[in-house]
This record gives structure tokens, sequence and C-alpha cells, in this order.
């Protein structure tokens, strides 16, 4: 199985990035996980000739098994992410195929929107789209220095996001602390 991982941020070091990798780390064995930080190169949507960076993302998710996506808090999606989308659905590799998506958020309120606005967009490309609100505070210190979580209930929470990606056979998670 494999999953690609989109973390909606283009600062590498963002509560959502670090998100992101960590639930990779959660992933059971067996399962190949690519993180594409593609994003900042993929330019607004245009019928007609797709751009290589467009392109490269079509192919990415086409031969993926799933998809996990982390977004920020806003209830407005980063236009870096909208043209991701855009692409994404333009290029039907979204229908049919498992997304999962994680909003972190300090309020609950943030993480609802910006989980609604986007399960909006995946469905409209008819993506079987499951995931959580993860309510956290990204101040606080989730992640031990080699980037793994370490707030239990945290890490329950994106064990359960995966557990929807992954077939039950393969649902038991490679690290343990």
């Amino acid at each position: 199985m494999k999953i690609i991982g989109i973390a909606a941020s283009l600062h590498a070091g963002s509560f959502i990035n670090r998100l992101l990798d960590a639930a990779g780390g959660e992933l059971p064995e067996g399962v190949r996980f690519e993180i594409w930080t593609g994003m900042g190169d993929v330019p607004p949507y245009q019928p007609g000739k797709v751009p290589v960076a467009a392109r490269e993302l079509l192919g990415l998710v086409a031969g993926a098994d799933a998809v996990l996506l982390t977004a920020p808090e806003h209830s407005l999606l980063p236009v870096e992410l909208t043209y991701t989308l855009e692409w994404l659905s333009a290029g039907d590799v979204l229908s049919g195929k498992h997304v999962a998506v994680m909003s972190a958020s300090a309020r609950a309120c943030g993480a609802m929107w910006a989980q609604a606005e986007l399960y909006k967009r995946l469905q409209g490309a008819d993506a079987v789209v499951m995931g959580a609100e993860l309510v956290i505070s990204p101040a606080c210190p989730h992640f031990d220095d080699d980037g793994h979580l370490t707030d239990p209930v945290l890490r329950g929470q994106v064990r359960a996001v995966i557990g929807q990606l992954c077939p039950a056979g393969v649902r038991e998670p490679a690290f343990s602390l």
C-alpha cells in the first residue's frame, strides 16, 4: 500500500507539516509513505496543456492507494492548496480514492471550518473522504526530538485517521513509544 502525504503549508517547520511527518511514523509496516512538497510550484488550474508540476502531482496521486492531507485551522484554504485541489479534480485522479484529512487547530471551530471546506472540495472530486478534526494547540510540545508524537491522546487520534486509510490487515503501527 502507498499513501501520499500533502501538508497545506509551504513552511517546512509548520505544525501541520510536523504533524504529517509524525503521522508517517505511525503507519503500519509495509505501507509506503511519500510526502509531496511541490505545492508552491503548482500554478492555478487552466484547461489545456498540463504544467510539469501539476503533471508530477497527478502521476504521484494516481499511483497511490490513498492520500493523507493535513490542513491549518483557517476557514479559507491556502491558495496553493486550492490550486492543487483544482488540478487533482480536473485530472480525475481522486475519483474513488480514499483521502483522509487531519485539521489541526487550537479551537474546535477552526478545525471544523477547514475540514468542511476540504470535504466539500474533495467530495466534488469524487474522493472517498474521511478524517478527524484535531483540536490541539500548536504551541504545546507534541513531538519528541525525532519528530514522533509524544501526546498519547493525539497519537491515538492520528492512528484512528490512519486506520481509516489502511486495510484491516495492516493497522498496527510500525513505531511504538
